[in-house]
């Protein structure tokens, strides 16, 4: 890592020399040059004040004031200071900036034994209790407890929880509660300003500002039927799962997750649309299982070298490598080698664009597909189908989230061996905050062996973590494409 060093500017000593030897003239408002001139008088705080702006920046203070006490902190009550020793203790988290604030404090004592919390944000939309939040914050979580900003506590239960969209619904056991008010997110337009709120290292009801950077935004190896929004608003552990805010104060989005090097911040952030979020919200709230549509197709990029091969005017598009027997796109006449650039008379610009749309399809509905046959267009009317539900098992399948390590992985397929050299291991898709990031992992690299036990599937690798000791150093052993090499790494508490 790089060494930046702070130089402190010479005329800050100069500026502090002149304050100290014109304090006594202060109370006149006046200032002097160096000839003894006056030059001009301050302005009183009173004018200040009254002084028009040049510039309108936007406040965002009514939308905390009205819809701050929805916002509620969402956390495992099985994670505690195991004992406490008399004196006082960190109230914060290791990964919390203010964690070191405390140590060589008098009488401070470290507890004997810690264990890292499962932490996220969540807001209320009815009064009697329902919460939605993101689905990673409560997977895997026994006992959830939400706390709101008056700090009273109220064990949840999870009344649905969507893998594919990354979405969950819980109930709590209260009435007369604050709700926020859900907006439109289709509504959205880029350089919009957007606000967060949530509990970022369980500092409650944190405040960040952004804009929005770009819609519909599909991301690689993760969540293939969100079309996220993309903005530069600051998310921090512990944001998963807080709504984001438009201007009006209506929420448009679910704050997801970042893009990271390092596991900081840096100023891309993905959140799920509330209308999508929504979808999966409404059907938990009847007691029905989520639907997605389903072509029945498997598509692949168009390359610049493809699109010349196929007579396409430019590398546009998702290509259809196979139909399906007896699917919808093979009743629709739909054809291996036909490129798909528009669905329901919006443009598929690559491989990635087509699935979020086909995903939130209701099944059932007749929709207009665009093609190009060799470079001969043609519409198609499709009756969109309901994704089998054994497709959709076995999309949960292929990826699962460790979060002890802090990596989402999946299944090292026979491309992925090929390319990285290797015949076993599991592919890193995704990695947040946590002890992967910390020594450097990311997504694309594939994961070999670890504590010397060779990897072979992603279930396999979640059970080896879980059985692995706290606070040890473990050496594992990475492959990506430059070659392969050891690291170690520390797990936290279970």
């Amino acid at each position: 890592m790089r060494k930046i060093q702070w130089k402190r500017p010479r005329y800050i000593v100069s500026l502090a020399v002149a304050v100290a030897l014109g304090f006594g003239l202060g109370a006149t408002g006046l200032v002097f040059g160096e000839s003894g001139h006056t030059i001009t008088p301050l302005p009183s705080p009173s004018e200040a004040e009254t002084t028009p702006r040049l510039v309108k920046i936007p406040d965002f203070s009514p939308i905390v004031k009205k819809y701050g006490n929805a916002i509620v902190r969402i956390s495992d009550s099985d994670t505690k200071i195991v004992h406490e020793h008399q004196g006082f203790f960190n109230p914060f988290p290791k990964d919390s900036p203010f964690f070191g604030f405390f140590h060589g404090l008098p009488n401070y004592t470290p507890p004997e034994k810690e264990v890292t919390k499962a932490l996220g944000s969540g807001f209320i939309i009815s009064h009697n209790g329902y919460i939605v939040t993101a689905g990673h914050v409560v997977r895997g979580m026994h006992h959830i407890m939400v706390t709101l900003k008056n700090h009273h506590a109220y064990r949840a239960k999870v009344v649905g929880l969507s893998v594919h969209y990354d979405t969950a619904l819980l109930k709590i056991h209260a009435h007369d509660l604050p709700i926020v008010q859900l907006g439109n997110s289709k509504n959205l337009q880029v350089g919009q300003w957007l606000l967060a709120i949530g509990m970022p290292f369980g500092l409650y009801n944190t405040v960040t500002q952004g804009v929005v950077s770009a819609m519909n935004r599909s991301l690689p190896h993760d969540n293939q039927y969100i079309p996220f929004i993309q903005s530069d608003v600051p998310i921090n552990p512990g944001n998963s799962g807080g709504p984001l805010f438009n201007m009006r104060g209506q929420v448009v989005g679910i704050n997801d997750q970042i893009y990271t090097n390092d596991g900081g911040y840096m100023g891309l952030s993905f959140s799920i649309p509330i209308d999508t979020a929504m979808r999966a919200v409404h059907a938990f709230e009847r007691h029905q299982k989520v639907k997605f549509g389903w072509l029945g197709v498997e598509i692949q990029s168009v390359t610049p070298q493809m699109a010349q091969a196929m007579h396409l005017p430019e590398p546009v598009g998702a290509l259809i490598a196979q139909v399906m027997p007896s699917s919808p796109a093979a009743k629709a006449g739909i054809k291996s080698g036909e490129v798909i650039v528009a669905y329901d008379h919006r443009p598929v610009y690559n491989v990635s664009t087509l699935p979020p749309l086909v995903g939130n399809t209701p099944p059932g509905r007749i929709v207009p597909i665009g093609v190009f046959d060799h470079g001969k267009p043609r519409t198609l009317q499709v009756q969109v189908g309901e994704m089998p539900q054994k497709m959709l098992v076995a999309a949960d399948q292929q990826s699962i989230d460790i979060r002890r390590l802090g990596v989402r992985v999946g299944t090292l397929g026979a491309k992925e061996q090929q390319k990285l050299g290797v015949d076993h291991g599991v592919l890193i898709q995704s990695v947040y905050p946590g002890p992967a990031s910390f020594i450097g992992l990311r997504s694309g690299m594939a994961i070999l062996s670890i504590n010397q036990q060779r990897v072979t599937s992603p279930e396999q690798l979640a059970q080896l973590v879980k059985a692995l000791p706290a606070n040890t150093p473990i050496s594992m052993r990475i492959r990506n494409h430059h070659g392969s090499i050891f690291v170690v790494i520390t797990l936290p508490t279970r």
